[in-house]
């Protein structure tokens, strides 16, 4: 029996430096960027199975567990609900971004603010947080940066100011509601928190880090952005209602966004994710404009598959660490650190999710934090055991992590993938953003924005 238990014990010990050596690997290599981040997640997952870390109906799935009740639960797996919820968000804004009403809005913000430099940049931002709030933070910027260099262009100042302001809005307008930035809607499917309560408890303190940050950006940038007389008068002289390219769409696009949020809002008393309602949105705006064949096709083209495929590896990934007992280690690690106090745990996932999103991608951060927070949280000194008590008394740690890792983001030039592709258009148009002119004035800026959330959590949730 003896000799049973130690075998045991050695082949879980050898799984868990298996697991352990591919999950570092490839985090590393996708840190490194040298090889893209799908590959490397889909081949690691593929390797966790081939080893036999995970078998395959493990790793789509989930593991099982028994609790002291008898009661088998799931945890792990490839998470459904998070891919169907971006397919479907991502096809519904492929389409309205045909109608062209992003452009529309961008240059009816300018002329609201007659051109004047300082009002287009807080115009454009507010268009930006809201956006990015709602539909995706990466495909607002794609939209809007190219007319913000435009706008820049007639004016004959330097775009940095406005595009700066453009990325730290979105990630900020990002954090704000659950279908806002991946983080968001890994976490919610993880926990159930629904909609409601990222809108109820997260829109307050993004709103007061939003209006601090505009503060912050009046003092460092409005004395430089001063403008001739002359040319404000272009910016009244372009003609935004030549931006809608398809009035018909836009109406349809515009009924169905408004079904599909409202859906998200009455989802949890209906028992219905968020999955669902997104892919049913989809499906009834294809109806609308009447798609088929080619066009459907382009539209389906549209939707950035290769980041769907790179969460499935992950999850993969993350599901192999899990079960090899990496996750219970680590979360028994941070116990020791935190001495059982929810408090600290609160604030060390806050601080350490902020620091390390603004270094690495978020999105494999999250996907590690959020097994290692179940793990660790019943724990925590003054757990409740009564499970709707232990979910409400838990909110404050995953409020913690969304407003670390989306706002974490804000702090590198490499911190989130709207930064690198406002980069990207600024260098294209001879304005190129370097790592350090960004790094040096918005790493300072996400401090404040974390600061902030501490102060929010410590006083309402820790």
């Amino acid at each position: 029996m003896d000799a049973h238990v130690a075998h045991e014990a050695a082949s879980g010990s050898t799984q868990l430096i298996i697991a352990s050596v591919i999950f570092f690997s490839a985090y590393a290599i996708i840190v490194s960027e040298k090889i893209h981040r799908t590959i490397v997640a889909l081949l690691g997952a593929g390797i966790m199975i081939f080893l036999g870390i995970l078998h395959q109906e493990e790793a789509i799935y989930g593991l099982l567990h028994t609790d002291a009740a008898g009661n088998i639960h799931r945890s792990g797996g490839v998470d459904f609900n998070t891919l169907g919820l971006l397919t479907g968000m991502m096809i519904i804004v492929a389409i309205t971004k045909k109608t062209g009403v992003f452009q529309y809005t961008a240059i009816r913000v300018a002329k609201w603010a007659k051109g004047e430099p300082w009002k287009i940049l807080v115009g454009l931002s507010v268009v930006t947080a809201v956006f990015s709030a709602f539909l995706d933070n990466v495909t607002t910027v794609l939209l809007i940066a190219p007319v913000s260099l435009l706008i820049a262009d007639e004016l004959e100042i330097d775009p940095y100011p406005i595009l700066f302001a453009e990325i730290l809005s979105s990630n900020i307008g990002g954090t704000a509601t659950l279908i806002g930035d991946p983080p968001n809607i890994m976490i919610g499917s993880a926990t159930h928190l629904t909609f409601n309560d990222f809108i109820l408890m997260l829109t307050p303190v993004v709103v007061v880090i939003f209006i601090a940050t505009i503060f912050l950006l009046k003092i460092i940038f409005k004395k430089k952005m001063i403008v001739k007389e002359e040319n404000k008068t272009r910016i009244l002289a372009m003609n935004e209602k030549e931006s809608i390219t398809d009035p018909k769409l836009l109406k349809k696009c515009g009924v169905v966004l408004g079904l599909v949020i409202l859906g998200f809002v009455i989802a949890h008393p209906l028992g219905v994710e968020p999955a669902t309602i997104a892919i049913t949105g989809a499906a009834l705006l294809f109806l609308l404009m009447k798609a088929e064949g080619e066009e459907m096709h382009h539209i389906f083209g549209e939707v950035e598959w290769v980041t769907i495929f790179f969460f499935l590896g992950l999850f993969i990934l993350v599901t192999g660490i899990e079960k090899a007992g990496l996750i219970r280690l680590m979360a028994e690690k941070v116990l020791e650190f935190t001495q059982g106090s929810k408090t600290i745990a609160g604030m060390l996932i806050l601080w350490v999710s902020a620091v390390a999103s603004a270094i690495v991608d978020n999105i494999p951060f999250v996907a590690t934090m959020i097994p290692l927070i179940k793990n660790l949280a019943p724990h925590l000194q003054g757990a409740p055991t009564d499970p709707e008590q232990f979910k409400l008394w838990t909110e404050g740690l995953w409020w913690a992590l969304s407003l670390g890792a989306c706002l974490g983001g804000n702090g590198t030039l490499v911190g989130a993938s709207a930064n690198l592709i406002v980069a990207g258009f600024a260098e294209r148009a001879g304005k190129p953003i370097t790592f350090m002119k960004f790094t040096k004035l918005a790493f300072p800026l996400m401090l404040v924005s974390i600061f902030i959330s501490m102060i929010y959590l410590l006083i309402f949730f820790l």
